[in-house]
């Protein structure tokens, strides 16, 4: 593989190179930083069951969730005092 030779302002190398990892080559470093992110990338981390029970919350939640103005009622009044 060939190489380059890049040139960097010092924090920007000082950046990169905080972020490397002990078994990593600097090269690598700058690979996985860069390294494209894909909405899909976490997609097959649940299983179908876990799936389900977030649906079910995320649903219970929007039920739960009317938005009635009424919500302020229910929080208690507070004397306020002069000093």
């Amino acid at each position: 593989m060939s190489t380059r030779n890049v040139r960097l302002v010092e924090d920007v190398y000082e950046r990169i190179k905080s972020e490397t990892r002990p078994d990593e080559t600097f090269s690598e470093t700058v690979d996985r930083l860069i390294e494209g992110r894909s909405l899909l990338d976490p997609a097959g981390i649940l299983t179908d069951e876990e799936a389900d029970e977030f649906r079910r919350a995320i649903t219970e939640s929007n039920e739960a969730d009317t938005g009635t103005p009424n919500d302020f009622d229910r929080i208690p009044e507070v004397e306020v005092r002069e000093y």
